[in-house]
């Protein structure tokens, strides 16, 4: 029964019949409220879409209404001034909280659960139908025993899934930690700060969920590693946005997948949102008739009025090429610019990479290392590891040197003589406080700016 009227059970396989009946039965009975399951199926059809819309209009005078239950967001352009279309939202956090509250009371299951790890458990299922959300906790239930900290990591690749049916959206798996980023001191204190901002005692406290950070400066930095990082350190979904893949080839299409693409963003929230190389992305094309600037400004707005907490990573190496008003403060909570690392940051960049290749850093001269990699970026120091390790694999399988990687750090060209001016541009750019440095004052490098020693390296 719906709204007080009994229920009418038109049993008809013809949608042309069935449409007839309505008609008949709805000008007998005003008041009426018909319901169709799937009739989306039916209404690519001319004939049916003409009728519905015959039915439609005559029965406006007699408080009858067709209900269409549909999956789908496409509404046939005949149909658009005769419906009012109402979007249906997924469960919110409170919720599938009572839908697991439901399970684990009606199956007496075990929990073995703290309220922040149940917390956590529902955030792994949002973005999730309720029926998603109690398969997905049923099947970490069987599989585990019960409901413990091993069922947050399978809901959440369950939920993947779900971000794999997006066009334009890619889950990752990200296990970097902040170790596996060398130095950008400033940028993990920044971040380990907001670590908790997600949580129930945040949004109790009053604090509203941080916006996003924009990353800017010489490629080979490490500002993709850290978006992935942050996934890690705060223990949230990573979402990438492929923004080659929102365009389509019909017009309203691209638009259409961006909103699509930002509200998955939004259900599956709290997330991290990471757009690669933006300024690369929302190039203008003279040819693409206003696409890419409508897909460009349907990101903006999202990102300046979005009240769900998707913190958005932007990264970009061509500053020149960003319009202003993507860089100004609303968009982004703080702008970080990543230098050429000092110092102490290459000492750390040699050490993660020599520790990630089953290397004891304790065997090499750091010391040396770090003087002959002075204005050489994490990726640069990275691929010398690896060039001096084919060496070393080639003559007969022998154990890498200091010797080695010097070798192979002389054979490169580094960004800091290949693009000199692109980097004194950019350092310029910093210098006129239109961003935050991610690496303490002081620390660019390799120079104190002070005359003072920055770091006293110990091999040992």
């Amino acid at each position: 029964m719906l709204a007080g009227k009994p229920t009418l059970d038109l049993k008809c396989r013809d949608p042309l019949v069935a449409l007839d009946l309505m008609e008949k039965t709805g000008m007998e009975n005003t008041g009426t409220i018909f319901i169709c399951k799937d009739f989306h199926d039916f209404w690519t059809s001319p004939p049916v879409k003409r009728k519905l819309r015959s039915v439609a209009q005559r029965l406006t005078q007699t408080r009858t209404s067709i209900v269409i239950t549909t999956p789908t967001r496409q509404i046939p352009d005949e149909l658009q001034d005769e419906a009012v279309v109402i979007y249906l939202s997924r469960p919110t956090g409170e919720e599938l909280d009572t839908v697991l509250d439901g399970l684990l009371k009606g199956a007496n299951v075990k929990m073995n659960l703290t309220e922040t790890g149940r917390e956590k458990v529902v955030q792994a299922a949002m973005g999730m139908t309720a029926g998603q959300a109690r398969r997905v906790f049923s099947k970490a239930i069987v599989t585990c025993g019960c409901l413990d900290d091993r069922s947050i990591s399978m809901i959440t690749e369950e939920k993947a899934q779900l971000v794999r049916q997006s066009e334009a959206l890619e889950f990752l798996n990200a296990t970097e930690t902040s170790e596996s980023v060398g130095g950008l001191g400033v940028l993990k204190d920044w971040l380990r700060l907001r670590e908790q901002a997600f949580t129930k005692d945040a949004r109790d406290y009053g604090l509203p969920a941080p916006k996003g950070i924009a990353m800017v400066g010489i490629p080979g930095t490490g500002k993709s590693l850290t978006a992935k990082m942050i996934s890690s350190l705060w223990q949230l979904p990573l979402l990438r946005l492929d923004v080659g893949a929102l365009f389509g080839s019909y017009v309203g299409e691209s638009e259409d997948r961006c909103r699509r693409a930002l509200h998955i963003a939004e259900t599956i929230a709290p997330c991290i949102l990471w757009v690669d190389e933006i300024e690369k992305a929302f190039a203008f094309g003279a040819g693409d008739g206003g696409t890419s600037q409508r897909v460009f400004a349907t990101l903006l707005t999202w990102m300046q009025d979005k009240k769900a907490p998707c913190f958005v990573v932007a990264t970009a190496n061509n500053i020149a090429a960003l319009p202003p008003e993507l860089m100004r403060k609303g968009r982004f909570d703080e702008i970080f610019f990543l230098d050429l690392p000092h110092m102490a940051e290459r000492r750390e960049i040699f050490i993660t990479h020599l520790k990630r290749r089953n290397r004891n850093p304790r065997d090499f001269d750091l010391k040396r290392l770090v003087k002959e990699a002075d204005g050489y970026v994490g990726a640069e120091i990275e691929q010398a590891i690896i060039d001096a390790m084919y060496l070393a694999f080639s003559d007969h399988m022998r154990e890498i040197t200091t010797d080695d990687i010097v070798l192979s750090l002389k054979r490169q060209v580094p960004l800091s003589v290949s693009q000199r001016e692109n980097i004194q541009y950019l350092r310029q750019w910093l210098q006129e406080g239109r961003a935050q440095s991610a690496s303490y004052p002081g620390e660019i490098a390799g120079e104190t700016g002070s005359g003072q020693v920055l770091l006293e390296i110990d091999d040992h």
